[in-house]
């Protein structure tokens, strides 16, 4: 097409096993243009309120951007978008590698998959062509085992999407995975690919991606690359990776501890960015086109795992499987990491649900009856491990773990629920909100639930860091709530959506501009007239129309909140000593983030006027509904 786009889809029938092309419309491009956006749209179109998120009526949609593949800086993502199992409302992953880039070389821009195969089956796109295959021997196989088979003799070697026995046995929190280390993560989409009895897609190609002006593309790209590589960010994220924040997390009070019941750890000199250097690095790793490298390629050195490799911890997974669990044995942490890859788990909700266990059974809630006489104890380093492979087999007490924190307290009872840290069914990353109340608000307003990486929020906040893809991301005092604060989430929610929808790394939405981006997309799409406000545009798009595929779900203001503890349980030392984000000021900040959204104040849901604004006159009849 000569606009960054392949211009067409596959469309996968499961059930009948069927293939067939679509081509995606210019208007569809321009209106959301690309990866979480154009699959939204699909979403909201084509699966209405009500569907098992399990059943044969969710649809399992994989998207690239117009940047993806592309030579501009760190733009290998692509996104996958469902209907979540875990929350049961929009469900988001995104993931980087190189995946992305080998699907629209294989001649797609995106695939829909829908309906349930009678038998585990494999989606093979090779050069334009699509067919299903058997899948019966690769059932039961870990994501490693998985990719090992497929690339087994196969000229050239394939790019693998797939899941490990965790999206088999339908853990709610089960991952897709890519180049084995590499996670669409969050809201359990792998466990709607078992579901499906989808086991991998596999990609390979040569298809050169057109642009509409290659030469002035590759001049940009490459003086932006020149902003990357002299950036403090790039030098912080490679020397330590994103376990470089963990400090600066620690050192605000907002280091999430024994299932959030401190803000500080103790031992944060043994998980911190330099333990991790100094314990298990063995080389920086990169995504497809990125100079920056914040992935870790690690080992374990020593000890009862030494010998085991692969890549990771992240900051998320070292604070949820050590500090949030009590623990600091970075090889124990090293290892549950290396097999939520291989089983494919979310490594945010099962270091979160293992949390929540910890505390269930310290005050009694969940027995040694219940655990089948496991000792569920804080501190326990192996204890994590294990725990992890009974997860992603659901046997024993792992099948309750596998449900999230929210099923498990629904479940459990006993006040539990009080601090079963989730939003909206989805367990929460490590920036504690009492600490900086702003992320409270981002945690309560993200569309997929309790998430940090919609808005990014956690940067101007935790770690001083400004956002350059927005005109303003200075947070005053993160430990005081202003109202007007409000706009600065929202204009980092719509910017970094559109950013997804480019397929590029949150990252460059640090270190590059909202313009820097508009050149990209008007030299690679030819759409001359593209404008900082039409970016700007695009991603509210989005977010308004997720936020009404969660309403139509039955998601109102009232499901906007944060778990008790952090409402009604001061941090009890710290910077943040005695801070709460109690529900008055957390309901102030709504009324303040609602009227600058055009969302009604009373349910949360966006209003007539802004949607016929943004061009989304099509979801009126059923926000008329919601009424």
């Amino acid at each position: 097409m000569g606009n960054g786009f392949m211009g067409k889809i596959l469309r996968v029938n499961l059930t009948k096993g069927s293939i067939s092309e679509e081509r995606i419309s210019e208007d569809k491009m321009r209106k959301y243009l690309g990866g979480v956006g154009i699959a939204t749209s699909y979403l909201y179109e084509e699966v209405p309120a009500g569907v098992d998120p399990l059943g044969a009526d969710n649809k399992l949609i994989f998207m690239t951007g117009p940047l993806t593949g592309t030579t501009s800086a760190s733009a290998a993502r692509y996104s996958v978008v469902a209907k979540s199992p875990l929350t049961g409302i929009w469900g988001h992953g995104n993931s980087g590698g190189n995946f992305g880039p080998m699907l629209k070389r294989s001649g797609y821009d995106g695939i829909i998959i829908e309906g349930v195969s009678p038998k585990p089956v494999y989606l093979e796109i090779a050069d334009g062509k699509a067919t299903l295959k058997d899948a019966g021997h690769l059932w039961g196989k870990s994501v490693n085992e998985t990719e090992d088979i497929i690339q087994k003799g196969a000229v050239p070697k394939p790019i693998t999407a797939s899941i490990g026995q965790a999206g088999e046995n339908l853990v709610r929190y089960s991952a897709i995975m890519n180049n084995s280390h590499r996670a669409v993560g969050r809201c359990g989409l792998g466990a709607v690919m078992g579901s499906k009895k989808l086991k991998a897609v596999v990609c390979s190609g040569k298809t050169k991606i057109e642009l509409h002006d290659s030469e002035e593309f590759k001049k940009i790209s490459k003086k932006q690359i020149g902003y990357l590589n002299e950036s403090v960010l790039k030098v912080g994220f490679e020397a330590f990776g994103t376990n470089l924040v963990a400090d600066m997390v620690n050192a605000r009070g907002g280091y999430p501890t024994l299932n959030w019941q401190k803000g500080v750890f103790d031992q944060i000199e043994e998980m911190n960015g330099q333990a991790m250097t100094e314990k298990v690095l063995v080389k920086e790793l990169a995504c497809f086109g990125c100079p920056i490298a914040c992935g870790r390629g690690t080992a374990i050195k020593q000890g009862k795992w030494a010998g085991r490799s692969g890549e990771g911890p992240e900051y998320e997974t070292t604070n949820m499987f050590g500090a949030c669990c009590g623990i600091a044995d970075m090889n124990a942490v090293t290892m549950a990491n290396y097999l939520c890859n291989e089983y494919g788990l979310d490594t945010i909700s099962a270091g979160s649900s293992i949390a929540f266990a910890m505390e269930c059974f310290e005050k009694g809630i969940l027995t040694k009856e219940m655990t089948g006489g496991i000792d569920i104890k804080f501190g326990d380093a192996d204890l994590i491990v294990e725990l992890v492979e009974k997860i992603a087999k659901r046997e024993g007490i792992g099948d309750l773990l596998a449900e999230g924190t929210k099923v498990m307290a629904e479940k459990l009872g006993g006040g539990s629920s009080v601090f079963a840290m989730n939003v909206k069914g989805l367990e929460l990353p490590a920036y504690d909100p009492r600490a900086a109340k702003i992320c409270g608000l981002g945690f309560v307003t993200a569309n997929r639930g309790g998430d940090h990486i919609t808005a990014f929020i956690e940067a101007p906040t935790f770690i001083d860091a400004p956002i350059l893809i927005v005109e303003e991301s200075s947070i005053e005092d993160p430990l005081n709530a202003k109202p007007e604060e409000a706009k600065i989430l929202m204009d980092m929610e719509d910017a970094l959506t559109s950013l997804d929808a480019l397929g590029g790394c949150k990252f460059m939405g640090a270190l590059l501009k909202a313009e820097d981006l508009v050149d990209l997309i008007r030299n690679a799409t030819g759409w001359t007239d593209f404008s900082v406000d039409d970016f700007r545009k695009c991603g509210e798009r989005i977010y308004n129309l997720g936020r009404v595929y969660c309403n139509r779900e039955g998601i109102r203001r009232k499901d906007d909140i944060l778990p008790d503890r952090l409402m009604k349980e001061p941090l009890p030392e710290g910077p943040a000593e005695g801070m709460v984000l109690d529900a008055e000021t957390l309901e102030m900040l709504k009324d303040a983030y609602y009227n600058y959204r055009g969302w009604d104040l009373a349910t949360g849901i966006p209003s007539p006027d802004k949607l016929k604004e943004l061009g989304l006159d099509g979801l009126l009849e059923d926000v008329k509904k919601m009424q």
